[in-house]
């Protein structure tokens, strides 16, 4: 993986076909880190689709094949040979979203004259709307975090610092990898917002509530006695429970706490942190905010992103309405 975070720039001056397919994987696994800031999960995700990708191709053509060889009729091909091996059509449209990205960046370097995966259909996927807990139940949960009430101790560790993960992710409807990626400089008191960076490294300021902001003046001083007692520093605001490696709190760690407490108060066993912030976006359309604000909040690329809040809150209606009206029964 390092060698992937950290590889030769590409050439991308080269002739079309003076590159081996490996070597195009992995010039364009560089552009995603070193010139897209892609995320770590991001990098291993289309590393693995597209040397899966590449291994069909030598497979099937040949290890001299070039990238201008492929046809997109290969590449459908391949997608029907994902399907024989049992993978799912959420599985399938993500490796073929992988291998679409790497030709279209292909096609702007001159290795293809075009992105012939963009002619192979993505397989139509089931729109599955998220559960979300209901403003009540969110309430309930981060209420019974700070101690107010019993809860088992396998489920809150550290109760003042696990009230601030419920806080910022449903406060604030932030991601968990933005949660994590947290400083302390990154809290600005004077304007009562944090700033986050999203996606790509991208930046925005995100309102902080009286009650996150409670929160987190209630974490920050035992934060600063453990640090204190283990002779330590750190910048990132969360730390993990035993101060292990950088002290950093890791998205799986506030995946596996967001679960225990969650199923703990009574939430489904299928609650993760972006639940949480499905549960932000759609509590704010409930109470009237706009999508344009929300697709802010949230840092949204396109608005048709947000729109699936519509669909959710419109389906939460039908339900309301098959089970009140008289004239639906």
């Amino acid at each position: 993986m390092n060698a992937i975070l950290n590889p030769p720039l590409p050439q991308t001056s080269a002739a079309p076909g003076d590159s081996s397919l490996g070597e195009l994987v992995s010039a364009y696994l560089a552009v995603l880190a070193n010139e897209r800031a892609s995320s770590p999960h991001t990098l291993r995700a289309y590393e693995r689709e597209l040397n899966n990708f590449v291994a069909y191709i030598v497979k099937t053509q040949g290890p001299d094949t070039t990238a201008s060889a492929i046809e997109h009729t290969r590449i459908r091909a391949w997608l029907g040979s994902l399907f024989d091996r049992g993978l799912s059509k959420v599985s399938a449209a993500r490796a073929l979203a992988a291998v679409r990205s790497w030709f279209r960046w292909l096609a702007r370097f001159g290795h293809v004259n075009q992105n012939v995966a963009s002619l192979v259909a993505t397989p139509k996927l089931p729109k599955h709307l998220p559960r979300v807990p209901s403003i009540e139940q969110m309430n309930r949960v981060i209420d019974s975090i700070d101690g107010s009430e019993e809860i088992e101790e396998t489920a809150a560790t550290w109760p003042t610092r696990d009230s601030v993960i419920f806080e910022l992710l449903y406060g604030c409807g932030i991601r968990n990898a933005e949660l994590t990626g947290l400083n302390l400089a990154d809290i600005h008191w004077a304007n009562e917002a944090i700033l986050v960076r999203g996606k790509g490294q991208k930046q925005r300021y995100v309102p902080l509530g009286d009650s996150a902001a409670q929160a987190i003046r209630a974490y920050l001083a035992e934060r600063q006695a453990r640090l204190t007692a283990a002779q330590r520093n750190s910048d990132a605001l969360l730390l993990n429970l035993h101060l292990r490696g950088t002290g950093r709190l890791s998205t799986r760690s506030v995946a596996r706490i967001v679960k225990r407490i969650a199923v703990q108060r009574g939430l489904p066993a299928d609650v993760h942190p972006h639940t949480l912030r499905h549960a932000f976006g759609t509590h704010l359309l409930e109470e009237g905010a706009d999508l344009r604000s929300i697709q802010e909040l949230l840092g949204h690329e396109r608005l048709s992103t947000t729109q699936r809040y519509t669909q959710l809150t419109a389906a939460q209606l039908t339900q309301v309405y098959d089970k009140t009206h008289p004239r639906a029964k």
